[in-house]
């Protein structure tokens, strides 16, 4: 039987890029942003409005890491 070899080693990704993850996930943590009832947008309370302009902001943020770092192979 033929000695198998051991699957090609995968690089770290360690790319600078992955620091552009950080605000998607620290944004949303600052309560104080959020911590009230005004200004209202169409009638929602800033909690409502900001929240989806927290996903927003978590997924321009992971498609310019994802599109920066991906392999082209």
């Amino acid at each position: 039987m033929p000695a198998q070899s051991p699957p090609p080693a995968r690089g770290t990704d360690r790319s600078p890029w992955n620091w552009l993850l950080l605000p998607a996930v620290v944004v949303p943590l600052l309560t104080f942003l959020f911590n009230r009832d005004e200004p209202r947008l169409f009638g929602f309370p800033v909690f409502y409005w900001l929240q989806m302009a927290f996903i927003l902001l978590g997924v321009a943020c992971t498609t310019v890491v994802y599109r920066m770092t991906r392999r082209r192979d």
